[in-house]
């Protein structure tokens, strides 16, 4: 199933980065959806290329019933993402993969942010693949919409997260 999300925060590129790879950041979105953020690691300098590397436990309470059926209470998502060096403008781009322990469903993706004079756009497409034979496409297609409303409620948070600090 593909994904496609878009949404436009009045911050400069680089401070928007800045706050997706904050460690305090990612533990508030993580409990703010009712999970907990259980690691997170940063591998390399901001000013360029890095990585981070999560992993949170949520509860499945927002998930179909037919997802809750295969994964129980609660998931462990890995999610490891790989950020390129600021272009000029300030503009970066990363590959985002989640996996999710206990649930035959992959999510591959690329993340963007576009600086957009002193706003930044972030653009999100990808995809979500299961591999249960016969219902690998419901439960990718019952999961495309909740990998959308993550990143909104991702950039909500920074948006308020960056107003308030």
């Amino acid at each position: 199933m593909a994904l496609s999300a878009s949404t436009t925060l009045p911050f400069a590129a680089d401070q928007v980065a800045a706050v997706l790879a904050n460690e305090e950041f990612q533990s508030h979105v993580s409990a703010h959806v009712g999970g907990t953020l259980e690691s997170f690691v940063v591998d390399g300098d901001l000013a360029g290329p890095f990585s981070t590397t999560s992993v949170r436990t949520l509860p499945t309470t927002r998930l179909p019933d037919i997802a809750r059926k295969f994964v129980g209470e609660k998931l462990t998502v890995t999610q490891l993402e790989k950020w390129t060096g600021p272009a000029t403008d300030g503009s970066r781009e990363c590959s985002i993969s989640l996996k999710i322990s206990g649930a035959p469903l992959d999510v591959n993706a690329v993340q963007r942010l576009v600086a957009d004079g002193g706003a930044c756009r972030v653009e999100l497409e990808g995809t979500v693949t299961s591999s249960i034979p016969f219902l690998g496409a419901k439960i990718a297609d019952a999961a495309e919409p909740m990998v959308g409303k993550a990143l909104k409620i991702q950039a909500q948070q920074a948006q308020a997260w960056l107003e308030s600090h």
